[in-house]
């Protein structure tokens, strides 16, 4: 789907958690907040900072131990009013999107998107 910025967004996070199918998390604290970003937990992975991960992500094993189920990466894309973006998945309040332009691809919250042209 294609969308247009209508806010600006701007990642707080310079080092964002990166996981391959499989690997073991420590999960944290679930996401509270105003916004409304449901299922979002700060998770733990070896050798990162933590970082937020979807519930959709996090997997359990026979003894509860958790693991990324997809690769993942919290990568989230600076975007500016007027931009064009393609978004491939949603989940819990944020796209997956790709700069129309070619210059880069990350998490952007719905809340500064609409549809686009």
């Amino acid at each position: 789907m294609r969308y247009i910025v209508v806010a600006s967004h701007r990642s707080e996070f310079p080092q964002p958690i990166t996981l391959s199918r499989g690997d073991a998390l420590v999960v944290g604290e679930r996401y509270q907040g105003p916004e409304g970003w449901d299922d979002w937990y700060l998770c733990e992975a070896a050798g990162q900072q933590p970082g937020w991960v979807p519930a959709q992500v996090i997997g359990r094993d026979a003894q509860q131990r958790a693991f990324a189920r997809e690769d993942y990466c919290a990568r989230e894309l600076d975007v500016d009013v007027g931009q064009v973006l393609d978004g491939d998945r949603i989940m819990n309040g944020w796209v997956w999107s790709e700069a129309a332009d070619g210059r880069g691809s990350g998490w952007v919250p719905l809340r500064v998107l609409r549809d686009g042209p």
